[in-house]
């Protein structure tokens, strides 16, 4: 599988992947929300600044960890003993404070030609596809979440 992630715009986080100083994203929510245990090492990230409508970048996923359950205190160590991959802002701190975490490392990160999305309307901040081009321009496909169910 492939994966788009969108990048917060105001907390230039695709300009932290693209100078190296973020190598790591999280993505958390009260249960097990995309890409929870969804996400595998080895398989490609396509990253995009999100209002862009330009999927920009690229990596390959390096490691996972997948967390439930956890109470605050693991949730702030688990955010904390990565923070030197993830580099989040105070405020980042807090949105992702959630029992469930996603945090995803990867490596190999390169500029790429822009691709343009093709935005559907029913789409979260995280898409998990067979490929990129299924979300691009000219060849995309009518999304729906059968990629994103757990096997």
């Amino acid at each position: 599988m492939e994966h788009l992630v969108y990048c917060d715009d105001k907390e230039k986080v695709l300009e932290k992947i693209m100078d190296g100083t973020k190598t790591m994203v999280v993505r958390g929510a009260a249960g097990r929300k995309i890409p929870h245990s969804r996400v595998f090492e080895g398989e490609k990230l396509y990253f995009m600044k999100k209002g862009s409508k330009a999927i920009s970048a690229r990596a390959v996923v390096k490691s996972v960890q997948n967390y439930v359950k956890l109470s605050d205190e693991a949730i702030d160590e688990a955010l904390e003993s990565n923070q030197d991959r993830l580099n989040l802002s105070e405020k980042q701190k807090k949105r992702w404070h959630k029992k469930c975490l996603c945090l995803v490392e990867f490596e190999n990160v390169e500029a790429i030609e822009p691709l343009a999305f093709d935005h559907q309307g029913n789409m979260d901040d995280w898409l998990i596809v067979e490929k990129i081009e299924d979300v691009v321009v000219g060849s995309s496909i009518p999304y729906n979440y059968e990629k994103s169910k757990f096997k």
